[in-house]
């Protein structure tokens, strides 16, 4: 029996109906047109975020990688509504979205969890969560023959986070592109979010993920899914893919005029 995450936030985060959905993303891949592409990406730092507010930067960032064709996307998302011990390979066949299915890699995923204590094959984290699901349709309308490995970290403790990039490391090769879905702080003025999320954009520019994850830790900085950063930037840096680059940041207060409480956004491509 074929077991499909149906969409969890469809008609919420971005359009249920299919045809509104492809004009939306044509409208922010228009928008971008001119931006720079990278044929040789390892992996994407994009927000999730409805497309309202972070549509824009996400575009920038899947702009940029668009310059070859991937098999397989990892998806390494945080969980907002559930915690867990570890990390969550989805156990089912397939992801949906208005643009139809998206089918899960198999033989990936077994490599994947294979003799892990912490990557494991489950529903947790999947049920509800938009940090992945947001992702799927820039994928599928760039990439419609696309297979994914739809990841949601439960625990972002180092422990695990090193174990996600060792085994990122080991199974990437060069169809594959891997995303780390975050959106940067959360409801601080205009002025201090640019404080707080430019700490996030210069950890990346200049590759110090170790100290973006214990500046992550003592909350000096935030990022949903910092986790997910650091684990992308230590698989690039066990096979020497350490250059990388900032493609767009904006926040909430871009769409909504509300410089009060804003979420930040970011996309980066390393490479």
């Amino acid at each position: 029996m074929t077991l499909i995450r149906e969409p969890a936030v469809a008609g919420m985060f971005y359009p249920a109906n299919e045809k509104k959905l492809r004009t939306q993303l044509l409208q922010l891949f228009e928008k971008v047109s001119s931006e720079k592409k990278y044929n040789n990406a390892f992996g994407l730092i994009a927000p999730h975020a409805g497309y309202v507010y972070s549509g824009t930067t996400a575009a920038y960032g899947y702009h940029a990688v668009s310059g070859k064709q991937y098999e397989t996307a990892i998806i390494i998302s945080p969980s907002h509504r559930e915690y867990f011990p570890g990390i969550s390979v989805y156990e089912g066949d397939a992801y949906r979205t208005p643009l139809g299915d998206v089918q899960v890699n198999n033989k990936l995923r077994e490599k994947f969890i294979e003799h892990s204590n912490s990557i494991f094959m489950g529903s947790n984290g999947h049920h509800a969560e938009h940090a992945l699901e947001v992702h799927l349709p820039f994928l599928q309308f760039l990439y419609p023959r696309i297979n994914i490995l739809p990841v949601v970290v439960g625990d972002q403790s180092k422990i695990y986070i090193d174990e996600l990039a060792d085994r990122l490391a080991q199974n990437y090769n060069e169809n594959i592109l891997i995303i780390a879905s975050t959106d940067l702080s959360h409801f601080y003025t205009k002025i201090e979010a640019d404080k707080l999320d430019s700490i996030v954009a210069n950890r990346i520019l200049e590759f110090q993920f170790d100290l973006l994850q214990e500046e992550l830790s003592k909350r000096t900085c935030e990022a949903c899914g910092g986790g997910g950063i650091v684990a992308l930037m230590k698989a690039a840096h066990k096979l020497n893919k350490t250059n990388s680059k900032i493609i767009h940041r904006s926040d909430s207060s871009d769409t909504s005029g509300d410089t009060d409480e804003v979420v930040g956004y970011l996309s980066a491509v390393i490479y």
